[in-house]
């Protein structure tokens, strides 16, 4: 088959589409012929060795959804044929991945391959964080961070479902209209102004309840400052950089909650996989939550669609297609 594989840690030039012997699933194990993969941060994490994975030579990816071709011993609630997606387990950046059955999802029907590849990280990820890290209240004032980005979109959209008040970060004006079309209340753009006296002027001067950050150094100091007393920074993802250390009088100033969450704390019993994932689908299948697949790539193309997302150049969902 072919895969998208690095065999070293770097820059997107590392990807390459080259031809692999095919895998097989083993006991508890499905093979599923790939039919989109998820892009997200945490590939290119992966591609630099930031993120922990497996040994090198590695496949990246690791969300996918596709068609059931085989069954490993003891597997018995999918069957060859079945429509499924995953999410949390790696190497999706092929024409053909083995997925334990435990991770695995049955598709409603009609969903639509590309959606479910890009839904589910993203959403499961705006999901637990505005349903479980910071439970979002009607009136709580919520600051999202990359509004016009794949979690940024999912996120605005459950927050003003749960009846919060949303101010969010772009870099342009053209991902300011999205960040609205979303859901929006009040768009910032940070190459503007400084976001955080934005903030303490639109709240006169008390902060936000909560803060979403995944872009992490260039934002980190000033999301602590847009905070009101006993306020939650949570930092989920560092797309400018990885926040190293924070010194405790920081979070002093104002008795802040600071926490750096992950995914696969939030999903780790299959019941959380369940529910979360089976709001999702309910959501886009009832119209109360729109996921935009704006950039598409082949599965060749993997290190032109790794470049526009690290470039910025990217909204909505970015999707690679064996």
């Amino acid at each position: 088959m072919k895969a998208i594989q690095i065999t070293e840690f770097g820059d997107a030039d590392q990807l390459k589409y080259i031809d692999v012997p095919d895998p097989v699933a083993g006991a508890g194990q499905v093979l599923v012929e790939v039919k989109a993969a998820g892009v997200n941060f945490a590939d290119i994490y992966s591609r630099k060795g930031s993120y922990p994975g497996p040994d090198l030579p590695r496949i990246l990816g690791q969300e996918g959804a596709g068609v059931v071709k085989a069954l490993g011993e003891g597997v018995t609630n999918f069957g060859v044929g079945d429509t499924v997606a995953w999410s949390g387990v790696p190497q999706a950046y092929a024409e053909l991945a083995v997925v334990p059955a435990a991770r695995l999802l049955k598709m409603p029907a009609g969903v639509d391959p590309k959606v479910a590849a890009g839904v589910l990280l993203q959403g499961m990820t705006a999901h637990y964080l505005c349903h479980s890290t910071y439970p979002v209240k009607p009136g709580d004032r919520v600051l999202v961070h990359a509004g016009a980005g794949g979690v940024g979109l999912l996120l605005i959209q459950m927050v003003k479902r749960l009846g919060g008040y949303v101010y969010t970060t772009v870099s342009t004006p053209a991902k300011a209209a999205l960040a609205r079309e979303a859901g929006a209340d009040e768009v910032i753009l940070y190459s503007d102004v400084d976001f955080a006296e934005e903030i303490k002027r639109a709240t006169n001067g008390e902060g936000v309840d909560v803060v979403y950050d995944a872009v992490g150094v260039t934002t980190f100091d000033q999301s602590i400052a847009s905070l009101k007393h006993c306020g939650y920074m949570v930092l989920y993802g560092g797309a400018s950089g990885a926040v190293q250390s924070v010194p405790i009088a920081q979070l002093n100033a104002g008795s802040y909650f600071l926490t750096r969450p992950t995914l696969v704390d939030y999903v780790a019993k299959r019941e959380d996989l369940e529910q979360r994932s089976g709001d999702l689908f309910r959501w886009i299948e009832s119209g109360e939550l729109k996921l935009r697949v704006d950039h598409v790539f082949p599965l060749s193309e993997a290190a032109d669609a790794h470049r526009a997302l690290e470039g910025r150049a990217t909204t909505g969902k970015v999707v690679l297609v064996p």
